[in-house]
């Protein structure tokens, strides 16, 4: 008998609440988690998968989309995912891989709410939340309290960069925290931030609860890389492997890396339409031409120049520039 339209999409996995991995029994688990309800009552659920081994080990959570136009990094879960089944888990795997729901339906960054009351929000600015607070606050919370602090040793956050600019593999990195550091050199990216953190994103968050965490950017903005996939999934087995969640030997093929500590954005300074004339990683001077900026006429407005001699890490795609929005960035 063929299956219904709705078993087709919404598979009857167990819905739950809250999650206790050391509870599970070994092997795969697949959830639907109750996050909150939307502006009618109905449940917003997130899948959830687990994958539990029989020995004892580290718990590691990943998470993904928690910026909706960053799908990247939901593909990246997603893969990841498909490879665990095949391998021998000690510890367990918990994989989120659609945080911001309302995000991701409307390819959008933020969080949206219905509330007549309330703005769009930046989900990774809100982090742990509040169970008093507006709706994409109380959402954190529930994210937080249920699911990712109780069931992380280490924990990954899976973002790219947004909508219309590019980035290679970049690691964000606590360098304080010696398993941050490490995590983030096992990823083999193209950059490392050290990064000590924002207040209200998820990997912050992590780890001043004592959970050391890293944030990965796969690539380009809302445009599928497989290119990107199959080096951040590499990245994360790599991990795996070296914390001996997974049997064998990483595949830690190094790359050349740049490690920094100090970001520049060089943004529009007005409207207009910005071809950008650098590439990613590219090594530039002081005074370089990074950009050049045209009217609605084609008629050249502005040109970008690099501030300090450093290295590109993301620059525009999308030709159409808002004034202050990203023309380059640079690390140094």
């Amino acid at each position: 008998m063929t299956k219904s339209l709705n078993e087709c999409i919404v598979p009857t996995y167990p819905t739950i609440q809250a999650l206790d991995v050391n509870a599970l029994e070994p092997g795969e688990h697949k959830f639907w988690f109750a996050v909150a309800t939307d502006a009618i009552g109905h449940p917003q659920t997130l899948p959830v998968r687990v994958f539990k081994g029989k020995q004892a080990g580290k718990r590691v959570v990943i998470t993904a989309g928690v910026h909706g136009d960053e799908q990247n990094g939901i593909l990246t879960a997603q893969k990841l995912a498909r490879e665990l089944t095949k391998k021998e888990i000690a510890g367990a795997v918990t994989i989120i891989p659609t945080v911001n729901l309302s995000g991701i339906a409307r390819h959008s960054r933020d969080f949206h709410s219905a509330a007549p009351d309330s703005s769009s929000a930046n989900l990774n600015r809100v982090f742990p939340g509040s169970p008093d607070g507006d709706d994409a606050s109380r959402y954190a919370n529930s994210l937080w309290q249920n699911l990712l602090k109780p069931n992380a040793d280490l924990a990954i956050d899976l973002h790219s960069q947004t909508s219309g600019s590019a980035y290679p593999l970049y690691v964000f990195a606590d360098y304080r925290l010696p398993d941050a550091i490490r995590m983030a050199r096992l990823v083999n990216p193209d950059v490392i931030l050290n990064d000590p953190g924002d207040p209200g994103i998820l990997e912050t968050v992590y780890n001043r609860a004592d959970i050391p965490s890293i944030t990965i950017e796969v690539g380009i903005g809302r445009y599928t890389d497989l290119t990107m996939i199959d080096r951040a999934t590499q990245g994360l087995l790599n991990i795996l492997s070296a914390y001996e969640v997974i049997s064998g030997e990483s595949n830690h093929q190094q790359r050349e890396c740049v490690e920094g500590n100090h970001i520049v954005s060089v943004r529009a300074k007005q409207g207009g339409f910005v071809i950008c004339h650098v590439e990613l990683m590219q090594k530039v001077t002081k005074g370089q031409v990074l950009a050049t900026q045209y009217n609605s006429f084609g008629d050249e407005v502005e040109v970008y120049t690099a501030p300090l001699e450093a290295t590109v890490i993301s620059h525009n795609v999308e030709s159409v520039r808002a004034p202050g929005s990203l023309v380059v960035r640079l690390i140094h």
